[in-house]
C-alpha cells in the first residue's frame, strides 16, 4: 500500500513539474535585457572644468576610440549635469559594452590596449595622479538597459 502511495505521489510530482516547465517555456515577457553600461560619476573641482574636458577630448577619447575599433566597447559619451551640493557629481562618463560577460572575458585585451594607447604602468599611474588634482571620482555603477519589447 505504501509503495502504491509513493508511486502515485511521484507520478503527481512529475506531472506537476512537467506542466510547470511547459508553462515556463511558453512564457513570453514584454521586455528583454539590452545593452550594458559602465557609469562613472565625476565631480570636477571648481575652476578645473576646461582642464578636465580637455583631457576627455584628448587622451580619454583616444582610448575609447581604440576600444571601439578593437571591439571592446560599443559607444561612449560624456553627460554634464548640475550638482546638488559641494560633494555631488557634475559629469557622468558612460561606456556601453556588448555584455556583462564581455567585461570579464576582455580584461586581458583591455590591459593590452591601455599599455599601447596610454603607456606602461608608470605612465598610467602618473595620469591617475594628474587627474586627481582636477577631479574626484564619486562612484561608479554597472547598469543594464531594459528594452520594453518582447525578445524576438
Amino acid at each position: 500500500m505504501t509503495v502504491r502511495r509513493s508511486i502515485a505521489a511521484l507520478l503527481a510530482l512529475v506531472a506537476t513539474l512537467g506542466v510547470g516547465i511547459t508553462v515556463g517555456a511558453q512564457m513570453k515577457r514584454p521586455y528583454h535585457n539590452g545593452a550594458v553600461y559602465q557609469l562613472q560619476f565625476i565631480r570636477v573641482k571648481p575652476g578645473m572644468e576646461n582642464a578636465y574636458l580637455s583631457y576627455l577630448a584628448g587622451p580619454w577619447k583616444k582610448m575609447h576610440e581604440a576600444g571601439k575599433q578593437a571591439g571592446l566597447e560599443v559607444s561612449y559619451r560624456v553627460i554634464s549635469t548640475e550638482s546638488h551640493g559641494p560633494a555631488d557629481f557634475n559629469l557622468i562618463l558612460v561606456t556601453e559594452v556588448k555584455s556583462l560577460a564581455s567585461l570579464d572575458m576582455d580584461q586581458d585585451k583591455v590591459e593590452e590596449l591601455m599599455q599601447k594607447v596610454v603607456g606602461n604602468d608608470d605612465a598610467q599611474m602618473q595620469g591617475y595622479k594628474d587627474r586627481a588634482e582636477i577631479r574626484e571620482v564619486i562612484g561608479s555603477r554597472l547598469a543594464r538597459e531594459v528594452v520594453l519589447e518582447p525578445k524576438m
